[in-house]
């Protein structure tokens, strides 16, 4: 990969921080509760995907280098899924208002 393309995807992750810092002083709960919580996470995981696939040379990586990378978000969407079900399924406790 080019010093140029490089920069481009640098130039991506420094607007996805500023547009992260600019949609973290709206308040977008308007539409639904947790709106800027979905934005941020929507945001942070296209930066994500783009240090993944250009930095860690993914995107021209092997099949089973790309395998390796869904099984891992499949996996991480499961230890998610347990935890916000732990999560929405207790009962106020010492730590709720």
């Amino acid at each position: 990969m080019t010093i140029p393309k490089y920069l481009g995807v640098f130039a991506v992750l420094v607007v996805g921080t500023i547009l992260t810092y600019y949609v973290a002083t709206i308040d977008l709960d308007s539409i639904f509760p947790g709106a800027n919580t979905l934005v941020a996470l929507l945001i942070a995981f296209t930066k994500m995907a783009c240090v993944m696939l250009f930095f860690m040379h993914v995107y021209w990586s092997p099949k089973l280098i790309w395998l390796a990378v869904i099984a891992s978000f499949f996996w991480m969407a499961i230890m998610f899924a347990f935890t916000m079900a732990d999560y929405f399924t207790r009962a106020a406790g010492v730590f709720t208002t």
